[in-house]
């Protein structure tokens, strides 16, 4: 009976543990392209394109198949936004991003960004 009792209640901590919601987290750095983001800086693209603005330069980049991505210049991470719409008026700007991160893709699943 006992033996039940303990498979019973392992069962319910497992069942239990799976249906964890994850918390929203800040993640701070700046709103970038995935391209320019590889390379860690906008020069060489602004030079290029004869830009003066990193934000111009973020928006150009994205309209030519680029992705708005979050840059931690300090660690050199970058991590994929699944939101694209949000981030377009940050463009170029340091922020602070609200959301979720799945590890094996290194995405944000983005709450807000300020």
């Amino acid at each position: 009976m006992k033996r039940i009792a303990v498979a019973i209640g392992t069962s319910v901590l497992l069942l239990g543990a799976g249906f964890a919601v994850a918390k929203d987290r800040s993640f701070k750095g700046e709103i970038m392209d995935s391209e320019c983001a590889k390379e860690g800086s906008h020069d060489a693209m602004m030079k290029k394109a004869g830009l003066t603005d990193k934000g111009a330069c973020v928006k150009a980049c994205v309209k030519m198949g680029g992705k708005y991505v979050l840059y931690q210049a300090a660690t050199k991470t970058i991590y994929e936004l699944d939101d694209q719409t949000k981030p377009e008026e940050f463009a170029g700007k340091e922020v602070t991003v609200m959301g979720t991160l799945d590890k094996a893709t290194k995405t944000i699943h983005v709450t807000s960004i300020k």
